[in-house]
């Protein structure tokens, strides 16, 4: 049974604030020496809110359980219609993004976010096969599913 009220926002991690704001700043700082008096902070006045509002824009994507509906962003789908869940650390993540991705799924990649969680669909009206969808709780989403975590895998003996 999906629980709802989980919610988690994919925020920009915190140290790439002021990586990026520098890097407009030395931007900025490369037209002001080209010109003097008053147009010489334009460039401070324009690249520095703009920098941060694309940060901020970037922060905006949420993942959320409500109405009986998994939330990514504008994507919705009904959580009967979802039945399995596997968690992915950062390798898992990085093959199921690559030699592994069905070129139908849905995928809601933010790279600043390690984990994800790849969502299995049965939905015959619907060609996507599953969803891989960011998260830095991948457990407590598909728990908030009310879909089982997957048993590990045992070491292959010799």
């Amino acid at each position: 049974m999906a629980t709802d009220g989980y919610s988690e926002r994919l925020v920009v991690a915190w140290w790439i604030w002021p990586c990026a704001l520098g890097a407009a700043t030395l931007m900025a700082a490369e037209i002001h020496l080209g010109y003097d008096g008053l147009r010489s902070w334009v460039p401070y006045a324009i690249l520095l809110p703009l920098t941060a509002g694309l940060l901020w824009w970037l922060s905006r994507l949420r993942v959320r359980i409500t109405g009986g509906e998994l939330w990514v962003d504008d994507a919705h789908i009904p959580v009967q219609l979802l039945v399995a869940a596997e968690p992915l650390d950062a390798a898992g993540k990085q093959e199921a993004l690559g030699r592994e991705l069905h070129p139908f799924a849905f995928v809601v990649h933010r790279p600043w976010v390690r984990g994800a969680v790849r969502i299995v669909l049965d939905d015959p009206a619907d060609p996507t096969p599953y969803w891989v969808i960011s998260s830095r709780r991948p457990a407590a989403l598909i728990a908030a599913l009310g879909l089982p975590l997957p048993a590990p895998a045992e070491p292959a003996s010799r």
